[in-house]
């Protein structure tokens, strides 16, 4: 009898000792967890436009750390959590060099589509004035090409536009469809396609 009470005791103390171990990390824990979600939220809005895979990511880490949590499973959510700040450090840089990715690319497309839209321009004044259109081009088509001039030159308005307000990605989308028309209207009038277009 005397052994039982000293076994329930054992238990008992064994257990406040556990229970006092779970409230000692369960402190650190949402401290972590609350750091990982500031450093997120404040991060996340311009990362987003340019490293969305990693933003996806963090918020994966962090959704992680907010289970473990839940679970009282404190040590795995502060590791978690802290998986996450790491996560948001490495945002800054990684948008850096989207943004100097995504500057050249431009740089590309703002020398080669707008040569490539006076190149059509001018070739339909020409044949515009013309009494005969070639052989391999008839009426159809031709006003089809115009049409298609109409709609690029728009386009590459829009894609300027979004590239001054800083929308790199969208800028370079809208400049990636006016090359791709522009390319095709080139081919329906017989015009020789640039060779960096091609790519």
């Amino acid at each position: 009898m005397h052994l039982k009470k000293i076994l329930s005791f054992a238990v008992a103390v064994l257990f406040a000792m556990s229970l006092g171990a779970c409230s000692s990390a369960k402190g650190p824990a949402e401290q972590a967890l609350k750091a990982a979600e500031d450093a997120l939220n404040a991060g996340k809005a311009d990362a987003m436009k340019f490293i969305p895979e990693q933003v996806k990511a963090a918020e994966d880490a962090l959704n992680s750390a907010k289970d473990a949590f839940a679970k009282k499973d404190y040590p795995a959510a502060t590791k978690a959590a802290t998986d996450v700040s790491a996560k948001v450090k490495d945002f800054p840089a990684a948008v850096a060099a989207k943004k100097t990715e995504l500057t050249k690319a431009w740089e590309e497309q703002s020398q080669l589509l707008p040569n490539m839209i006076a190149s059509i321009k001018s070739r339909v004044d020409v044949l515009s004035k013309s009494r005969k259109l070639p052989a391999n081009l008839d009426k159809e088509k031709f006003e089809g090409a115009k049409n298609g001039l109409a709609e690029i030159e728009k386009a590459w308005e829009e894609a300027s536009g979004a590239f001054k307000a800083g929308g790199l990605a969208e800028a370079l989308a809208k400049a990636k469809s006016v090359k791709e028309k522009a390319v095709e209207i080139m081919t329906t009038l017989g015009m020789q396609v640039p060779e960096a277009a091609k790519s």
